[in-house]
């Protein structure tokens, strides 16, 4: 069985910049190798034959083609006809960084 240690908890915990006392160093720690004790129990299992599961409810991604419609398409010219400012065929707009 995987046994964590509180060294290990306050290693983590200054990696992801998060602050714990040592009462919660030592009662991380205890959950940590409760859990490590589960995935270590689960890797015992004969799972021969049993084929990997990706998803369990029967949902699917609805998608649809992505279709170019050339009837509602507009031209570069009527695109940027009513446009203040253009640039050889371009719309220009005024810089938004820092605002």
């Amino acid at each position: 069985m995987s046994i964590i240690s509180t060294q290990t908890v306050a290693h983590i915990a200054d990696l992801a910049n998060i602050p714990i006392t040592s009462s919660e160093e030592e009662t991380l720690a205890a959950g940590f190798t409760t859990t490590m004790g589960v995935v270590d129990q689960l890797s015992t299992i004969n799972t021969t034959g049993v084929e990997p599961t990706h998803q369990v409810t029967g949902l699917e991604n609805i998608l649809r083609d992505d279709v170019v419609d050339t009837d509602r398409m507009f031209s570069q010219k009527q695109a940027i006809a009513n446009a203040k400012r253009t640039h050889v065929g371009y719309i220009v707009v005024d810089q938004l960084i820092g605002q």
